[in-house]
C-alpha cells in the first residue's frame, strides 16, 4: 500500500471528488482526516453527517479516520484542523484542497457577495489550509499538497467569473508554494477534475449546448479522479512538482503553463500606433480563440 503509515487531510470530503479521494487514501493505507461542513452549495446550513459518514466507511474497511467540520475559509479554523489532525492521527503528510462552492451568475449581474463567497472558500481556503500545514511540512522535511483547479479557470466558462478567478488563482498559488518549499522536500501540484458531482449538478441548464455537456459529465464519476490524487501524494511522486493535471474518466492530461510564444521588437521603441499597425497583425494568427471548456473537450469521455 503506497500510503501506508501516512496521514492525509482532505477538505470538502463528505461528498463527490473529496469523498472519493478520502476513501482511496484509506484503501492505500493512509489515516484520513475528513473535512466537510455539510452545508449547501451556497454555504447555507451545516451538518456533521457527511464527514462522519465517510469516517464510518473508512473505519468499516479497517482504516483510521476523523471528522473535521470547521471552515476552510477561516484562518483559525484551518490551523485548528491541521493541529487536530496531527494530534489525533499522529502526523500529517498530505493535504488535498478540494472544498468548494458555487455562485454562478453572469458577470454584469454578479454581486460583491457572489464574488467574495467563492474566492473565500476556493482560493482563500486553499491558502488557509496550505499555510496551516506549511510549518509542519517544513519541520519534518516532507509533505505533499494537491489542489483542485478547474478548466473554468484554465480555459474559461460562461457565468463563472468568481469561480474561474479562484481556480486560476489556485494554480498560481500552487506554483508559488512549490517554488518556496521545494528546498524542504515539499511538493505542490494541481488537478482539474472532470466529474459529475453535487456541485456540477446544481448548474442550471439554459440551452441545448449545456444539456449535451451535462450528459457527458454524467458519465464521469468522482472515483476516477482519486487515483491521480493519491499518486501525487505518495513518495513515489517525489519528482513531480508544480504541475497541472486533468483527469477525465480514463484520461489523464498534463496541462501547459504560460510561456511566451511569439515576440516583436523595434529599435525605435513602440508607440500605440505602431503596436496597432505591426504587433497585433503579426500576432493575430496565434491568438487563442475565445472558447469555453466544453467546446475544447468536445470528444466523448474514454
Amino acid at each position: 500500500m503506497i500510503m501506508k503509515g501516512k496521514v492525509v487531510l482532505v477538505t470538502g470530503a463528505g461528498r463527490g471528488v473529496g469523498r472519493a479521494i478520502a476513501l482511496e487514501a484509506a484503501k492505500a493505507g493512509a489515516a484520513v482526516a475528513v473535512n466537510d461542513l455539510g452545508v449547501g452549495l451556497g454555504g447555507e446550513g451545516g451538518d456533521a453527517g457527511p464527514a462522519q459518514e465517510v469516517v464510518n466507511e473508512i473505519e468499516a474497511m479497517g482504516g483510521r479516520a476523523i471528522a473535521l467540520t470547521k471552515s476552510v475559509g477561516s484562518w483559525n479554523d484551518a490551523h485548528e484542523m491541521v493541529a487536530e489532525t496531527i494530534d489525533r492521527l499522529g502526523g500529517l503528510d498530505g493535504l488535498v484542497n478540494n472544498a468548494g462552492n458555487l455562485r454562478d451568475v453572469i458577470f454584469h449581474k454578479m454581486t460583491e457577495d457572489d464574488f467574495d463567497a467563492v474566492i473565500n472558500v476556493h482560493l482563500k481556503g486553499t491558502f488557509n489550509m496550505s499555510r496551516a500545514a506549511a510549518n509542519h511540512f517544513k519541520e519534518q522535511g516532507s509533505g505533499a499538497f494537491v489542489h483542485m483547479t478547474s478548466t473554468s479557470g484554465l480555459i474559461g466558462n460562461f457565468g463563472q467569473a468568481n469561480y474561474s478567478a479562484a481556480k486560476l488563482g489556485i494554480v498560481a498559488l500552487s506554483k508559488s508554494i512549490a517554488l518556496d518549499m521545494a528546498r524542504f522536500n515539499v511538493r505542490s501540484n494541481c488537478i482539474a477534475p472532470f466529474a459529475w458531482t453535487r456541485m456540477v449538478s446544481s448548474i442550471p441548464i439554459t440551452n441545448v449546448e449545456q444539456a449535451q455537456r451535462v450528459e457527458k459529465l454524467k458519465k464521469l464519476v468522482p472515483e476516477k479522479v482519486a487515483p491521480c490524487a493519491i499518486a501525487l501524494l505518495s513518495d513515489s511522486a517525489s519528482n513531480v512538482n508544480a504541475q497541472i493535471f486533468g483527469v477525465r474518466n480514463n484520461e489523464i492530461y498534463l496541462f501547459s503553463q504560460n510561456r511566451p510564444i511569439k515576440t516583436a521588437h523595434t529599435a525605435e521603441g513602440w508607440t500605440p500606433e505602431t503596436v496597432i499597425d505591426r504587433v497585433f497583425p503579426q500576432f493575430q494568427q496565434d491568438f487563442y480563440p475565445m472558447i469555453r471548456s466544453g467546446e475544447l473537450f468536445s470528444w466523448e469521455p474514454v
